[in-house]
């Protein structure tokens, strides 16, 4: 599939679908699907059978995959930006393509 420009720990916006406009953190990053799980966003009721764990069982809310295309990164000022990269000191650095700041 190839490299995403989004990693876990980024802060992003949500710039398309039904979350429209929610911001939050990126815990997972799922690179063979091209999707991330972001915290707060997206959230589906998963139903849980009773067992030794958790012997009431019963619906909990969890976050769902979310396609990194429909994602934007935010920069130190709070507005979403594209992601570039640049070579500095023989190593490849992402910027935020508004400030030209490292992330």
């Amino acid at each position: 599939m190839g490299k995403l420009k989004i990693k876990s720990g980024d802060t992003v916006r949500v710039i398309a679908g039904e979350h429209k406009g929610s911001e939050g953190k990126v815990t997972k990053v799922i690179l063979d699907k091209n999707k991330a799980i972001v915290e707060g966003v997206n959230m589906v009721s998963k139903h849980e059978k009773p067992s030794a764990t958790n012997p009431q069982g019963g619906i909990k809310e969890k976050e769902a995959a979310i396609q990194v295309s429909n994602l934007s990164l935010i920069d130190g000022n709070g507005k979403s930006t594209r992601v570039g990269y640049k070579i500095e000191n023989g190593k490849k650095v992402r910027i935020a393509r508004t400030t030209k700041e490292d992330i």
